[in-house]
């Protein structure tokens, strides 16, 4: 156990400057995106039980599932170094998070959905919406 510590003690040394770099990087790409994330969202998107299916465009597939493929993969990567970094500096929940809302996955949807009725976090998205011209979102249903 002691060596395994070590070694991991090790690793952050010889790697301090990319490990600072991706988290100062994580922060500046967090303060830009989530505000041009949040001011996306449809007004009445968490109003229903059901999330809204966006019709995928059949002419290029193969173009939609490596676009697809493409998003999960980012959102993987964001989540193991959102994990990384809780414990180490940086943004860590705030990565993590990202990376979750950016991924296909069963109960997404209901994940976003619990979050958001959370009233700190409910609060804080208007927040955002009106100081970037947006109305505030309509609050989630309470129903699944």
């Amino acid at each position: 156990m002691d060596a395994l510590i070590s070694s991991g003690i090790g690793f952050l040394s010889e790697h301090a400057s990319w490990i600072i770099g991706f988290s100062f990087a994580s922060l500046v790409a967090a303060a830009v995106l989530v505000p041009v994330l949040v001011k996306r969202i449809p007004v009445d998107y968490f109003s229903h039980s059901r999330r809204h299916r966006l019709v995928a465009s059949s002419r290029y597939p193969a173009l939609n599932f490596a676009l697809t493929s493409a998003k999960n993969l980012l959102g993987a990567t964001l989540v193991l170094a959102g994990l990384l970094m809780l414990f180490v500096p940086g943004q860590g929940l705030i990565t993590l998070l990202v990376g979750l809302m950016i991924m296909n996955y069963p109960g997404k949807f209901a994940l976003e959905r619990w979050l958001m009725r959370r009233p700190h976090v409910f609060s804080a998205v208007n927040w955002l919406r009106i100081r970037h011209g947006q109305p505030p979102l309509e609050p989630p249903g309470q129903t699944e």
